[in-house]
């Protein structure tokens, strides 16, 4: 009889453990996801608020320091001029998103100190037409551990304060496109492939393909890479485009910077390809065999198709 009622008790043991079990991991779970917001906040050097239905902690820094006009009307951070950041549990990680507001010149010192400290760079576009001075947005990612996180967004809040400047800067003008006078062939050993003649410059596109609505499309239908040279073998410019997949878009950005190239866009092109592609432009001045050697450096991080 008392091994009967032995038997009877150990399913019920057996519901009560799991029952139990079940309660300290969810417990561990929510300890896990638990935000140090007052870390974060002393990280970033910006004060934040905890949004408790998502588990999100948003610090924000409005650039009050920024005197802008949108069409005449007069502007305030709260009008969309506040530079934030938010951070989420993501399983054993932490993941940052945001958005930075940026004068012209701060954009590329910004970028450069967001990718040397583990932060993404995702989009680089403007929000407003008519604004001036001239201000764009650089969207921002990143997974991983949440101190190494927080300590890059205050680097790039920090950088964000040292460059501002609220008065636009004139570029001197530096050369005549129409007067260039650069040696082609020097420029096709460093890049190994031709280039065509457009107009009064030189231009190299290196097509790539994706799909849509079944089809493939490619080089001339715009998915492609390419730049413009002009000016001097000693004193010229590069402008032009990359086409990047998703995984190939911060080693480009990491390449260019280093190159000192500026970049002056992140964006889309198309909607509903497959793979996705996405759109870099980009700004250089120097000499000329350089600016080639940077092109080609940036080429090189994309693997061979």
């Amino acid at each position: 009889m008392n091994r009967i009622r032995q038997l009877s008790v150990l399913p019920l043991l057996i519901v009560y453990w799991l029952a139990g079990n079940a309660v300290a991991q969810e417990a561990t779970s929510h300890a896990a996801a638990a935000l140090d917001t007052t870390k974060i906040e002393q990280l970033t050097g910006a004060k934040g608020k905890l949004d408790n239905a998502e588990n999100v902690f948003r610090v924000t820094v409005p650039r009050s320091d920024l005197s802008v006009t949108v069409a005449g009307v007069k502007m305030t951070p709260a009008t969309g001029f506040t530079s934030w950041a938010s951070f989420t549990p993501a399983g054993d990680k932490t993941m940052v998103m945001g958005d930075m507001v940026l004068a012209e010149d701060q954009i590329n010192p910004v970028m450069t100190v967001a990718l040397e400290n583990g932060i993404e760079v995702t989009a680089l576009h403007n929000h407003f037409l008519w604004d001036s001075p001239k201000v764009m947005f650089m969207h921002i990612g990143g997974t991983g551990d949440a101190d190494t996180l927080a300590t890059g967004i205050g680097k790039i809040f920090t950088k964000i304060q040292e460059t501002s400047d609220s008065k636009p800067k004139d570029k001197p003008k530096s050369l005549d496109a129409a007067k260039t006078s650069l040696d082609p062939k020097l420029l096709e050993q460093i890049l190994g492939t031709p280039l065509e003649r457009a107009g009064e410059v030189y231009k190299v596109t290196i097509g790539r393909t994706t799909q849509m609505d079944g089809h493939t499309i490619g080089k001339t239908m715009g998915v492609n890479t390419w730049a413009v040279f002009a000016g001097s073998d000693d004193k010229a410019i590069i402008e032009g485009d990359f086409a990047v997949l998703e995984t190939e878009l911060q080693s480009v950005l990491k390449s260019l910077r280093a190159s000192g190239i500026a970049i002056t866009t992140i964006h889309n092109h198309m909607v509903g390809e497959s793979p996705k592609i996405v759109f870099l432009h980009y700004w250089g001045e120097g000499r000329a065999s350089d600016l080639a050697k940077a092109f080609k450096a940036a080429l090189d991080t994309q693997p061979k198709s």
